[in-house]
């Protein structure tokens, strides 16, 4: 909180002459005091979901993680933390709960379940970082913090790809345009290690232009648990995002991913796509559509990090289209609709196992401070 002075004008010995009835000026303001290096942060994300011709209780499809609760008012997450950085050292700590910790979260230790960032990183020289312990994700377009995406929900891609990371974390700031980072990890979403092989990663961050933000993220491990056989896992994730006018964004999101399947020589392979245009239609008011595909051969990783030779294929695709009231910086209020098609009992109900199709309306109020 910053401190105001009020400056104290100095008595004057009174005068008839016009002349000299100048009051002296008034003393300089102190200046407010710089920010410190610790902060402190907030988000609550309160929701309601209704899924339409629904016959599976309340939760959404097994795909879905965030948001993921229907005909129900429930918290998707509601997260506190401390950040600090004085330039030279940094580090943060936040802890969460909510639906959308609950279904991520699941396989973790109950212990760590809640932690959603506690890191430390210091800068081994001018405009590097060595940060080390749990933080966000370097892969994908969409964050966990729902407010700092375009859309409501998120895309099956963002949903079936890391949302944080534990490990060890390099950046270098090649110049104003250009990042670059590395990465030692435990694996793929998860804090505790799972086996004895630690995963890679890297991520280039380009900016050509105030207008244009190029991404380009890998990962490379074994995810196989530890008395299983080695099924290395190679995936990238591109993105690019176009500022088209003052009102108009654009953004195009690409994944691909390959495992090892069953026999040695055999990969199993998944990739998805998305497209997002967000218009600005009032200081206050603005919308988002989204269209976008996923294809998982056997299932890979969507249904099962180990599918079986005759497993089927998964194939969904749709889009969303979502509303947002923003009636202060700091406050969001949204309203979207979205509607998915796939393959024959994809989205199968306790009344129809053929089923093809699905669609939901979500409702969100978030809040951060």
């Amino acid at each position: 909180m910053a401190l105001s002075t009020s400056a104290t004008l100095a008595q004057t010995t009174p005068t008839t002459d016009p002349a000299l009835a100048v009051p002296p000026p008034a003393a300089p303001a102190s200046a407010a005091p710089a920010p410190g290096p610790l902060s402190t942060y907030g988000f609550v994300d309160a929701y309601y979901g209704y899924d339409i011709d629904h016959a599976n209780g309340n939760e959404r499809q097994f795909f879905l993680y965030s948001h993921g609760r229907q005909n129900e008012f429930t918290i998707n997450q509601a997260l506190i933390g401390l950040r600090y950085d004085d330039g030279r050292v940094r580090g943060a700590l936040g802890l969460h709960a909510g639906t959308y910790v609950s279904a991520n979260y699941a396989a973790e230790d109950p212990v760590l379940r809640h932690v959603y960032e506690a890191s430390a990183g210091f800068r081994p020289f001018a405009k590097a970082w060595l940060d080390m312990g749990v933080f966000g994700s370097h892969i994908g377009f969409e964050s966990a913090i729902s407010k700092d995406n375009w859309t409501l929900t998120r895309s099956i891609m963002a949903e079936n790809s890391p949302y944080y990371e534990s490990g060890a974390r390099f950046t270098y700031e090649v110049g104003p345009k250009l990042t670059l980072t590395g990465l030692v990890l435990n694996g793929w979403q998860n804090i505790r290690e799972t086996n004895q092989a630690k995963a890679l990663g890297t991520q280039i961050q380009w900016k050509p232009s105030d207008k244009v933000l190029i991404n380009s993220s890998t990962f490379y491990g074994n995810e196989q648990p530890q008395d299983s056989l080695i099924r290395r896992r190679y995936f990238h994730n591109f993105y690019i995002t176009y500022a088209a006018s003052e009102r108009t964004n654009l953004a195009l999101v690409f994944d691909v991913g390959k495992q090892r399947g069953l026999g040695r020589e055999k990969y199993d392979t998944w990739h998805t796509g998305a497209v997002f245009i967000k218009q600005q239609l009032a200081d206050k008011l603005s919308t988002t559509l989204r269209g976008e595909y996923y294809y998982a051969e056997r299932g890979v990783i969507i249904r099962s990090i180990m599918p079986r030779a005759l497993d089927q294929n998964f194939r969904v695709a749709g889009g969303s289209l979502n509303l947002d009231y923003s009636p202060a910086s700091n406050v969001v209020f949204r309203v979207e609709g979205r509607y998915l098609n796939g393959m024959r009992g994809v989205f199968a109900r306790a009344d129809n196992a053929d089923n093809r199709s699905y669609g939901n309306v979500t409702t969100s109020l978030a809040l951060s401070f």
